[in-house]
């Protein structure tokens, strides 16, 4: 029996399991690093135990320290959840051999299938062991963990090189392993999983299909269950690969096997062996808790013949604080308010939490279940247009739009939907009355300090900036006897927290927060301008900044002041929330300034490097 368990992760997927534990009446113990003293994994948990250091590699990927933190806490079971070690045979092992329930697959099972290249050498297929013009396109893939990173699309043969060691060196800092290999990359298809659960007493479910084809940088965005438009034949086809692979390592607990669907053909991809992102759909069809099951089968209990009936449809949206009009770059700062209602959200942050550098930058999973696919996906992008989000730009818009896209809710999406997409789904459309609803709720603050006067008077000017695209706004108002005033619409109610406009004959309620000088006037973010900008706050033309807080890992070979740069040459490359970009020359010319060497931790706007035409 288990009483106490310590989860060897950290964000959303620790808060979820501890949720489970709670219920269950099971003790729960939290490891965190420095950057997650006060986490909200660890506010929840009933105890935690500090592993020294910030970077993954120091904290969350030493199996040594987490086992003794176990120990020390007194816990009988260690839970990996995802990510970091929870594929790694030898952190299986190390746990077993210290005397602790693993919840999770035997560390053989981990091994034949964690690593892909073995995964797919046990069911006969071979990695490219050289590419040829012929091959192009194909795909460089760490050969552990998951998630996207040490994952690389190489198009032209002059790039495989380089691409082979940012994928080595990204998944060297990710999972601690940087075995990489190379298969063909097939375009067009879906990504179609299935989840299974299987226990030590022989029986193993494959519990639905799930549908993930909605990908940035090879990481999921939107997830369903089950898969729309498939088959009886081919989900039975999936079943039957799914069961053959867990049988085939005698495995335990809960894992997934994913596929590329290409017309009625399924490919094998990887087996993931343990718990997955985006699990949730699965439970909300199934009316399962999988970490209930996962702790059950941990105990030796048996499974039931065959799993409940499946029922309606379920539709998961990960919300990132990144801005996906930059490359996806992620977004760093104070997480002010988040409140998704109506559907279930899984976060690991709370109101006024930091959101740092050093891990992956998703807020939360929100999670919607209707009786027709129709119905939840209506629900979901409802549900996310409707959150207060404020805080860092997120990709939230991005979802909304995808949901109501029209070859998503018409089923016909494929894993090139944001190649196809992107610049029309993050195309900004600012509700033009926001910007004016933020100065009229300053303006009623500050007229109560007697902000009328008895004479006619110029108009009072406001200026914003729009976020994330940058665009500069300035807005007219007048204090007037009967209140606030403004050209074009009627002030039906200025608060400092809400206001109500009637343009048109139609009257519009804005909800406005404000936190420095951020403004949120419903899912509009603004930055108030000051009157007077700063004529010293101008940068050297061809100046390259970071773009987000994080660590130069790696400048360009050979590459120093003065030297020829061509425009997109890759110059350096910068890691943050364990995701490496990419910085390139804006423009053909010279490098006249370089700012950046490896190990250089740089915040935002920093300055990099100066490319001169």
């Amino acid at each position: 029996m288990i009483h106490t368990l310590l989860v060897a992760n950290r964000g959303e997927i620790a808060c979820r399991i501890f949720r489970t534990c709670r219920d269950l009446g099971i003790s729960t113990v939290a490891v965190h690093s420095d950057a997650d003293t006060d986490a909200l994994h660890v506010r929840e948990a009933d105890a935690a135990v500090r592993l020294p250091g910030a970077a993954p590699a120091d904290t969350y990927l030493r199996g040594e320290l987490i086992v003794k933190a176990a120990q020390a806490a007194g816990a009988d079971a260690i839970h990996p959840g995802y990510g970091f070690l929870s594929e790694n045979a030898d952190f299986a092992r190390s746990v077993i051999d210290a005397g602790l329930i693993w919840v999770g697959p035997p560390p053989e099972a981990i091994e034949a299938m964690a690593s892909k290249t073995r995964a797919k050498e046990l069911l006969g297929i071979a990695p490219l062991a050289e590419v040829t013009e012929d091959d192009l396109p194909v795909l460089v893939k760490a050969a552990a963990g998951g998630g996207g990173r040490g994952m690389r699309v190489v198009r032209e043969l002059g790039e495989v090189k380089g691409e082979l060691e940012a994928a080595r060196a990204e998944a060297l800092s990710a999972f601690g392993d940087g075995e990489v290999f190379v298969e063909p990359y097939i375009e067009g298809g879906r990504h179609v999983e299935v989840q299974i659960l299987a226990d030590a007493h022989g029986t193993v479910w494959p519990l639905g299909t799930r549908d993930c084809s909605l990908q940035r940088r090879h990481q999921k965005v939107i997830e369903e269950a089950p898969a729309p438009g498939l088959t009886p034949e081919l989900t039975a086809k999936l079943y039957e690969m799914a069961v053959q692979a867990a049988r085939a390592t005698e495995y335990r607990g809960a894992g997934t096997v994913e596929f590329l669907v290409v017309g009625g053909t399924a490919h094998f991809l990887e087996m993931n062996t343990r718990l997955q992102v985006e699990h949730p759909v699965t439970e909300e069809i199934f009316g399962l808790d999988l970490v209930a099951l996962q702790l059950s089968v941990a105990e030796g209990e048996a499974l039931p013949a065959a799993p409940p009936e499946s029922r309606g449809h379920a539709v998961e949206a990960r919300l990132y604080a990144e801005d996906p009009a930059a490359g996806w770059a992620p977004q760093t700062g104070t997480l002010h308010g988040l409140s998704v209602s109506g559907v279930r959200l899984d976060s690991g942050y709370a109101d006024g939490d930091t959101i740092g550098i050093h891990y992956d930058p998703m807020l939360a999973k929100a999670v919607a279940w209707a009786p027709t696919r129709t119905a939840a996906v209506r629900k979901l992008a409802g549900a996310l247009e409707r959150a207060r989000i404020h805080g860092p730009v997120t990709n939230r818009d991005l979802l909304v739009r995808s949901l109501r896209h029209p070859e998503f809710t018409e089923a016909r999406m494929d894993t090139g939907f944001y190649d196809r997409h992107l610049p029309g789904l993050t195309a900004v459309t600012l509700d033009p009355y926001a910007p004016l609803a933020a100065a009229l709720a300053d303006a009623h603050g500050r007229s109560r300090f007697g902000g009328w006067r008895n004479v006619p008077s110029q108009p009072q000017v406001k200026r914003y900036r729009t976020e994330p695209d940058g665009e500069e706004h300035e807005v007219r108002y007048w204090h007037t006897r009967g209140g606030l005033a403004a050209e074009g619409v009627v002030v039906v109610h200025a608060g400092p927290d809400r206001i109500v406009l009637e343009a048109e004959g139609v009257r519009r309620t804005y909800e406005v927060s404000v936190h420095g000088d951020r403004v949120y006037v419903g899912g509009t973010t603004l930055t108030a301008l000051p009157r007077f900008p700063d004529p010293t706050a101008r940068q050297e033309p061809g100046s390259l900044l970071a773009p987000m807080p994080g660590t130069v890992v790696r400048v360009a070979d050979g590459l120093a002041e003065g030297a020829a740069v061509e425009a997109g040459q890759p110059l350096l490359w910068l890691e943050a929330m364990k995701m490496e970009h990419r910085i390139t020359a804006p423009v053909t010319g010279t490098l006249t300034a370089l700012h950046a060497e490896p190990g250089r931790q740089v915040e935002v706007g920093a300055l990099l490097a100066v490319v001169s035409d």
